[in-house]
């Protein structure tokens, strides 16, 4: 039985999720590089709600089967899974999931049907018998470790918090960053132009588009780590996707780490005319631990400071 033994509590269970609203589907939403971090945003703040903790429940995948979006859940605690039950079952989860999905892709609203299952059983048809929800999901070992797409979210995710919380304690409240729940991943293709402003270490700073002075620091400072900051672009910009990245690389291979680079950040300017902003440059480069070179590009010091 479960409580007799010293092994830790761990279970696994499916979250199905549909909209109601003809309009809205979860899974193409999920599978847009814009949208995807809204709702894996509005999903992980649903989850925390729904047992009191941010570390409550863990998102292992999300798999978009339409019209499902379905979460793979894994609870390490007992009584985690228990609060979880409990807000599923009274349905604070459904309400806090729509809220948080209403504010993060700024609609006016988002009904949602929800399945939860463990294995082959429905837990919808025995949600009164708590115990027996629990032994159902203890039942199932979750059959994967997280995928590597959730603890980038997970990352990204991170870096808005500290973001917002800056923010919020400065005077000015600037609405565009932050509400704009994309700040690493700005909006394409959208009618919104890009945020006017955004927050760097506690400071704001205009959203301008990449001059040709940006464009040379990045090529000399960004020195071997100009992939890493083009796979952190790739997701916002199409015209990095695989493989351009690596053809890059072997193509000005002899021409060197300048060249490379210079190239990478010619293909997202071109691609992404006004919307290439020193904001989407300022977080891939946050993203990968340079920030240095972002300080460098923002004014913040003089060249020989920057390794």
């Amino acid at each position: 039985k479960m409580a007799g033994s010293s092994a830790p509590w761990i279970g696994s269970a499916y979250l199905f999720l549909q909209s109601t609203c003809k309009t809205i589907v979860l899974p193409s939403l999920y599978e847009s590089s814009q949208k995807k971090p809204s709702v894996f945003k509005a999903l992980k703040l649903a989850l925390a709600d729904s047992t009191g903790s941010v570390n409550g429940v863990d998102m292992l995948k999300v798999h978009c089967s339409h019209p499902h979006l379905i979460v793979q859940l894994k609870f390490c605690k007992q009584e985690n899974c228990r609060r979880f039950l409990q807000s599923y079952r009274e349905g604070v989860l459904q309400e806090s999931l729509q809220n948080h999905l209403q504010l993060s892709l700024a609609m006016t609203t988002v009904p949602l049907e929800m399945e939860l299952k463990a294995g082959n059983e429905h837990l919808d048809n025995m949600l009164k018998d708590e115990d027996r929800c629990l032994e159902c999901i203890y039942r199932e070992k979750p059959d994967r470790l997280r995928d590597e797409e959730i603890t980038e979210l997970e990352e990204c995710l991170k870096s808005l918090f500290v973001h917002q919380s800056i923010s919020n304690n400065m005077a000015v409240n600037d609405c565009a960053s932050l509400n704009s729940p994309s700040l690493p991943y700005p909006s394409q293709g959208s009618s919104l132009s890009p945020q006017v402003t955004f927050i760097f270490q506690g400071q704001q700073f205009a959203n301008r588009t990449l001059t040709p002075d940006d464009h040379q620091k990045f090529a000399k400072l960004v020195s071997k780590k100009w992939k890493q900051v083009g796979r952190s672009l790739q997701k916002s910009c199409r015209a990095l996707r695989d493989p351009v990245i690596d053809n890059l690389a072997l193509e000005y291979d002899r021409e060197g780490l300048y060249e490379q680079a210079y190239q990478l950040l010619l293909r997202f300017i071109q691609s992404e005319g006004k919307k290439a902003t020193i904001a989407r440059l300022i977080a891939a480069l946050e993203e990968n631990s340079l920030i240095s070179l972002a300080e460098e590009l923002l004014g913040l010091h003089s060249t020989e400071d920057c390794s």
